[in-house]
């Protein structure tokens, strides 16, 4: 089943052949992972750890579950969290709803739950702050990638982690409350899709 035409044309819009070739050394041993577990055909689990799991870690898991999709590569299954639970930060669920993504509000708290559809018949991506050894993760056989590199110091070790890959991003935070909010936090998701763009599409099956 296709995507939402919407995040079919923001997907179609990047240009991974573009990434840095010092982005490609890190983006590496992901593919390795991804493709390694294809080879196998085991599942392949990821987990995108962030500090807060508010911002980074969300777009990295949402953005993962969708190219998965794209590029028809099955038993994939993303997760995210946090060396902390706080809140999936709003800017970030509206900046993946303005390149297409369904989402839904089906808890209301301090830590909201989002149901976040890519496409319409696909589970959805469920959205919220946990931390990353919740039991709503997985405890093993899993790649734990590292979004953050606060989260990357500080966890130096993930109990369960088959791999832990450091892949980390610029917080769009530090523009909170300025007046180049969306401009940064849409730069920071695209630049994000398109380098899981480059990754999968990396993916011989």
């Amino acid at each position: 089943m296709a995507l939402f035409p919407k995040i079919e044309e923001t997907i179609q819009s990047l240009s991974p052949e573009n990434t840095s070739k010092e982005r490609q050394l890190i983006l590496q041993p992901l593919i390795n992972y991804i493709q390694d577990q294809v080879n196998a055909k085991k599942d392949i689990r990821l987990n995108f750890i962030c500090t807060h799991n508010s911002r980074r870690s969300h777009l990295s898991q949402v953005w993962a579950q969708a190219m998965a999709h794209y590029f028809n590569i099955t038993s994939v299954f993303c997760y995210s969290g946090g060396t902390e639970a706080t809140a999936l930060f709003p800017k970030a669920a509206e900046t993946l709803k303005n390149t297409g993504f369904h989402i839904t509000k089906i808890a209301e708290n301090n830590n909201p739950i989002y149901s976040i559809k890519y496409s319409n018949n696909e589970h959805p991506v469920i959205g919220f702050s946990k931390t990353y050894d919740d039991a709503f993760n997985p405890n093993s056989e899993f790649a734990a990638i590292m979004t953050c590199s606060s989260a990357d110091k500080g966890c130096p070790f993930i109990p369960g982690a088959e791999k832990r890959i450091p892949i980390t991003f610029e917080d769009p935070k530090a523009f909170d409350n300025t007046p180049y909010q969306d401009e940064k936090y849409l730069e920071r998701s695209l630049q994000i899709a398109t380098e899981l763009c480059y990754v999968f599409s990396k993916i011989k099956l």
